[in-house]
């Protein structure tokens, strides 16, 4: 049974924990999230150079915190120095630990991380409330083995392209994975829209808008039927769905 896949649409999700309102993937923007009434939350994961699963969106540690490395060259230890907007750099751990009745979308960003990344969800027993997303098919594949089929997951890159085609009619689209973490549009070209989601939904999967901050955007999204809203903006995700009255958390 997968507690992340419960919660009625329209779903709100905190992309990085609300990034343009609070510093990315720390534990300070996931509380405020969680205070704000989110119970979905995504975060993104790497791998330590010694083994530990640490929460951050890059590679390169430059971006967040000013200085020049790699997650997988540097020990845990090294990285829990650094700061985020003056915030520590988390493990995936601690945030399964410090949020217990919160549900979690985790993109794998590399296959290094795989492995470690099943075992730590299978460690803290919470298969339940996690959706593993990666923007590869075969990694998604390989969490879904490892997991014994336990792992809800994202639907990867060659299956979206082929639910696209079955959307106008051309092939049979057969997708593996519980739910559509998809863009609105894609190289300049739609994504999301009326026939996509109407084919999504008549095989049973779920559709989540990746990373939309506009609250226009956000509001014709939901006009077409997306079951879900990732964003970085969560105080305007809220106030969107609390004018629909689809706010109750």
């Amino acid at each position: 049974m997968h507690t992340y896949l419960d919660a009625p649409a329209p779903v709100a999700i905190a992309h990085r924990g609300g990034a343009k309102e609070a510093p990315e993937n720390t534990v300070v923007a996931f509380a405020r999230a969680v205070r704000l009434g989110y119970r979905h939350l995504e975060t993104d994961v790497h791998l330590s150079a010694d083994g530990e699963v640490v929460v951050l969106h890059d590679a390169d540690l430059r971006r967040v915190t000013g200085v020049r490395g790699r997650v997988h060259d540097l020990t845990w230890q090294r990285i829990g120095e650094l700061r985020v907007g003056g915030e520590a750099i988390p493990r995936l751990v601690d945030l399964l630990e410090s949020f217990p009745d919160s549900c979690f979308s985790i993109d794998a960003k590399d296959d290094a991380v795989v492995g470690p990344l099943v075992d730590v969800v299978a460690r803290c027993a919470a298969f339940g409330r996690v959706c593993f997303g990666a923007f590869s098919d075969r990694r998604l594949a390989r969490i879904r083995q490892l997991s014994g089929g336990a792992a809800c997951t994202t639907v990867g890159p060659a299956a979206i392209g082929r639910l696209r085609l079955a959307s106008y009619g051309l092939g049979g689209g057969a997708v593996d994975g519980e739910v559509l973490a998809v863009p609105p549009q894609i190289r300049g070209r739609a994504l999301v829209d009326d026939r996509f989601v109407a084919a999504a939904h008549a095989r049973g999967r779920r559709v989540d808008a990746l990373a939309i901050d506009d609250p226009e955007c956000m509001r014709r999204l939901l006009d077409l039927g997306v079951d879900g809203i990732f964003t970085d903006r969560p105080l305007v995700l809220r106030d969107v769905l609390g004018e629909r009255g689809a706010w109750d958390r």
